[in-house]
C-alpha cells in the first residue's frame, strides 16, 4: 500500500477516534463519520446502512445522498447492491453501478447521479451489522488500496457499534445486546429453564480499536504471537505419543501461529492505524466469513482452528481470561458454540439450561444433559455473538426456542409453563410407588436410562423399577486416555450398589459415529452412522471388549448381571460377542474370581435387519431391547440429526407400528423378554401406543416416568388397540389423529 494512502488512513482513523471520544449523540456522530470518510476517500458519497432487524437494512447516515432519505430508505437482505454486500459478506466494487447485477434504483436518495460504487460489509466475528458504501460521479473502479482502507474503517465501525457509539432513535440505532431476541434451534432435552447467561468462552471486548503508535502495536503483536507459539509448542510437547488426530490439530495451530501471511496482514492493518487487538479481530472476522462459505469439511476445520487460535491471541493481548473476571450466576444458562462431555460434567447440576450454537441431538453433550435432566437446545445460530454474560434468558427445551433478554409478557408466559411443570411433578410424586397397571389390568415395567452416577438417585426419586440402559461409554469419553480395568470395576460396583438390587442392564461400549474417543485413532468415514461403530468396533478391538467384560463380571461379585451389546445388525455378531463373554467367564473362573449369581446377555435391536434374524437368534438371546432412536432413522432413511427430514417421520406411522408389532410377535414366539428404549418411550402418547402394540417394558429418562405412568394408569389398552387397528384398516398413514381423538374422549 502506498505511503500516502497509509497516512490518509491513519489520519482518518485518528479522526474517528476523536469522534469516539466526543460527547456527540449517536446520530450526530454517525453523520460526522460519513463526512470524514467521504472526505478522506475523496468520494462524493459515503453512506452507512445498519440492520434494523435480521433481514432489513436501513440507511442511517449519508454524506452526498438526499438527507431526507435517512431512516426512510430500507431494503431486504440481497436486495440492491447494498443488500448483495450484506448477504454475501463480500465487497462489491463497480465503476458502473446502474448496470451492475442487482442494482436497485431508489429515487428518494438521488443516487442515479453516481456511477462508481464500493460497498464493504460491516461485521464483527461473523455477526452482520451493516454495510459501508462510498460512491462517486466519475466512472472508476476503486483501487485495491482504497478497498483495503475502507475495510479497515468498516472494522472500526463494527467495534464502535459494539461499544454503543451509534445509539439513537429507531430500531437500526438501538443499542446492541440490549434488545429482546427470540432464537430458534433444535430441541435436544426437554424442559423449561429461566436464568442468566454464562458464556463458556466469553467474547473478548476490544475497547481500543485505534492506536497512536504503530511501532508499539507491532511490538505488542509480536510479543503476543511469540507467547502463543511457545504455548502451542508446549501443548505439542505434552501431547507427543498421544492421539494422532489431536497432534494434527496442534500442528495446524503451529502452522497458523507461524504463518507469515497471517502476520503480514495483521501488521498491514496496524500500519493503517488499528490496534493489535483490532488487527487480530479483523483477520478473525474475515476467517469466520470464509468459514460460512466453505463446504469442504477439512477446510472448515482448519478455519475453525484459526478462529480458536485468534481467540487465544486476543486473550493474551487483552489480558481477558476465559471468564472475563465474571462470577458464575446462581441460575446459570450455559452458552457455547460446542462443548465436550468432560467440560459439561465439571459444571454438573449447577446449570439450569444449556444452549449450543452447534451440537446435535445425539452428541456427548446431549447425553450428559439428559442424564442431568438439564433443558438443552442445539443449532441456535448467533447465540454466542448475541448473548453477553449476565443476560436474562429463557430456554424452552420442548420447542427448541430461546428468549434472550425477554420482554415481561414472554417471561411471564414461560414462568407459567415452569409452574405448571412443577405442579405436574408434584402429582407424579404421589403415584411414584404405584405399580404401572392399566385399567384393563396389563402390567407395564417402567425403567430408566442412565450413564452417570449422578443418575442413580433417580431410581428412587422417579419410581423407576430398574435401569433398562446404562451407557458405559461416558466413562471412556470424558477421559484423555483409556480407563484402567480397576477403575471400571469400581465404577460398575458403585452403580450396582446404588441400584440396591434393582436390575441394571449395562450396554457395552457404544462408540463410533458421533462418539469418538479422544485417544483412539479416528477413522474418517463418509457416513459414520452406518460405519465402524458399537459392536463392530468391539469385535475388531477384542482387547477393549474383554477388559470391559472382565470389569463387569468382577463388579457383579456374585450378584445378578445383565449385559447388552449395541447395534447388532446380524445374528453372527451377537454369537461372536457372546463367545467372548463365555471365554471371559472361563478365564475369570480359572483366576478364582467370584462369578455373577445369574448372567443375562442381550442385544439391542437398532437395525431393521436384526428383526429378520433366524429363529435361532430369538431362541438363544436372553433379552432384546429395541433402540428406538436409531431404528426409526434407519427404518425411514431419515437422519435424526437433520432438521429438514427428521420431523417428517412419525413414530405412530402405521408402517413403523406394524414393524414393532412384528418384533413383538417374534419375541413372544420364543418367550424372549422385549423392551423399548429411546426418546419415544418417554413420550406419553408414543409410550401408550408402544404398550398397546405389546411392549411390556419401556426405558426412558427418569423425568419421563411420571408423565408416562400417569397416562398408562388411566388407559384401556384393549380399547386403544382397536382404535389403532381401525386406523390401519382405513389405510391412514399415521394413527396419531385417531389416538389423539380417543384420548380427548377419554378425558
Amino acid at each position: 500500500m502506498a505511503d500516502g494512502t497509509e497516512t490518509e488512513s491513519r489520519k482518518l482513523l485518528g479522526r474517528l477516534r476523536e469522534e469516539m471520544a466526543s460527547e456527540a449523540a449517536g446520530q450526530e456522530r454517525l453523520d460526522r463519520i460519513t463526512h470524514l470518510i467521504a472526505d478522506s476517500i475523496r468520494a462524493e458519497v459515503c453512506s452507512v446502512y445498519l440492520f434494523r432487524d435480521e433481514d432489513t437494512l436501513e440507511l442511517c447516515a449519508t454524506e452526498g445522498l438526499a438527507p431526507e432519505a435517512v431512516h426512510k430508505t430500507r431494503m431486504r437482505m440481497g436486495e440492491g447492491l447494498v443488500g448483495r454486500v450484506a448477504q454475501s459478506g463480500k465487497v462489491v466494487n463497480t465503476p458502473d453501478a446502474p448496470s451492475a447485477k442487482g442494482f436497485r434504483y431508489m429515487p428518494e436518495t438521488g443516487e442515479e447521479r453516481f456511477s462508481s460504487f464500493l460497498g464493504v460489509p460491516v461485521q464483527r466475528l461473523g455477526e452482520k451489522l451493516g454495510v459501508l458504501v462510498v460512491q462517486s460521479r466519475e466512472a472508476r473502479r476503486f483501487s485495491a488500496d482504497e478497498v483495503y482502507a475502507l475495510e479497515v474503517v468498516a472494522m472500526v465501525l463494527a467495534e464502535m457499534a459494539e461499544l454503543g457509539a451509534f445509539v439513537g432513535e429507531g430500531a437500526a440505532l438501538s443499542p446492541l445486546h440490549q434488545q429482546s431476541v427470540q432464537l430458534s434451534g433444535g430441541p435436544a432435552q426437554e424442559g423449561y429453564a429461566e436464568g442468566h447467561v454464562w458464556l463458556h468462552e466469553p467474547r473478548v471486548v476490544v475497547t481500543n480499536p485505534i492506536a497512536d503508535d504503530p511501532h508499539r502495536e507491532r511490538e505488542r503483536l509480536n510479543e503476543a504471537v511469540e507467547e502463543l507459539r511457545v504455548g502451542v509448542d508446549k501443548m505439542l510437547e505434552i501431547s507427543q505419543g498421544g492421539d494422532k488426530e489431536q497432534l494434527q490439530v496442534l500442528e495446524a495451530y503451529r502452522m497458523f501461529a507461524n504463518s507469515k501471511g497471517w502476520m503480514r496482514r495483521m501488521e498491514e492493518d496496524i500500519a493503517l492505524g488499528l490496534s493489535a487487538e483490532a488487527a487480530v479481530e479483523k483477520e478473525q472476522s474475515q476467517a469466520r466469513a470464509r468459514m460460512g462459505q466453505v463446504t469442504d469439511p477439512y477446510l472448515r476445520e482448519r478455519l475453525a482452528d484459526l478462529d480458536d487460535l485468534s481467540n487465544r491471541l486476543l486473550r493474551i493481548l487483552t489480558g481477558q481470561g476465559n471468564t472475563n473476571g465474571a462470577d458464575l450466576p446462581p441460575d446459570p444458562i450455559l452458552i457455547a458454540r460446542n462443548i465436550g462431555p468432560g467440560d459439561l460434567l465439571e459444571y454438573g447440576r449447577s446449570l439450569k439450561g444449556i444452549v449450543l450454537e452447534e451440537g446435535s441431538v445425539g452428541s456427548h453433550a446431549t447425553i450428559v444433559a439428559r442424564a442431568l435432566a438439564i433443558p438443552l437446545v442445539v443449532h441456535v445460530g448467533r447465540i454466542t455473538t448475541e448473548a453477553l454474560n449476565g443476560d436474562h434468558i429463557l430456554v424452552d427445551g420442548d420447542q427448541g426456542i430461546v428468549h434472550l433478554r425477554p420482554e415481561d409478557t414472554v417471561a411471564n408466559a414461560v414462568r407459567d409453563k415452569i409452574a405448571m411443570q412443577a405442579k405436574a411433578q408434584e402429582r407424579y410424586a404421589s403415584i411414584r410407588e404405584t405399580p404401572t397397571v392399566t385399567r384393563d389390568g396389563e402390567r407395564i415395567n417402567l425403567v430408566m436410562n442412565a450413564g452417570l452416577m449422578a443418575d442413580l438417585p433417580s431410581l428412587n426419586n422417579s419410581g423407576a423399577e430398574g435401569v433398562g440402559l446404562f451407557r458405559t461409554e461416558l466413562q471412556f469419553l470424558i477421559r484423555n486416555q483409556m480407563p484402567k480395568r480397576s477403575e471400571l470395576v469400581t465404577q460398575y460396583q458403585r452403580v450396582l450398589d446404588a441400584a440396591e438390587g434393582k436390575r441394571v442392564i449395562f450396554r457395552t461400549l457404544d462408540i463410533g459415529s458421533d462418539k469418538v474417543l479422544p485417544y483412539m485413532k479416528h477413522v474418517a468415514e463418509p457416513n459414520p452412522a452406518l460405519g465402524w461403530r458399537a459392536i463392530r468396533v468391539g469385535l475388531d478391538k477384542r482387547g477393549v471388549m474383554r477388559m470391559q467384560l472382565q470389569a463387569l463380571l468382577r463388579a457383579a461379585n456374585g450378584r445378578p448381571l445383565s449385559i447388552m451389546f449395541p447395534f447388532v445388525a446380524q445374528a453372527d455378531e451377537f454369537y461372536e460377542a457372546r463367545w467372548e463373554v463365555n471365554k471371559t467367564i472361563e478365564r475369570e473362573k480359572r483366576l478364582g474370581h467370584i462369578l455373577p449369581e445369574t448372567l443375562e446377555v442381550g442385544a439391542m435391536l437398532e437395525t431393521p435387519s436384526l428383526a429378520f434374524a433366524p429363529q435361532k437368534f430369538f431362541d438363544e438371546v436372553d433379552f432384546v431391547s429395541v433402540g428406538g432412536n436409531d431404528l426409526k432413522q434407519f427404518f425411514f432413511a431419515a437422519d435424526r440429526e437433520n432438521e429438514l427430514v427428521r420431523r417428517r417421520y412419525d413414530t405412530l406411522n402405521v408402517s413403523f407400528l406394524s414393524f414393532i408389532a412384528q418384533i413383538v410377535e417374534r419375541c413372544n414366539s420364543s418367550n424372549t423378554p422385549l423392551s423399548f428404549c429411546g426418546e419415544d418411550a418417554g413420550r406419553p402418547v408414543e409410550a401408550l401406543c408402544l404398550a398397546a402394540m405389546g411392549i411390556r417394558t419401556l426405558s426412558m429418562r427418569p423425568a419421563s416416568i411420571g408423565p408416562v405412568k400417569s397416562v398408562l394408569l388411566r388407559a384401556d389398552l384393549q380399547s386403544l388397540r382397536k382404535i389403532i387397528a381401525d386406523a390401519r384398516h382405513r389405510g391412514e398413514q399415521s394413527v396419531r389423529p385417531a389416538v389423539m381423538e380417543w384420548l380427548r374422549n377419554q378425558g
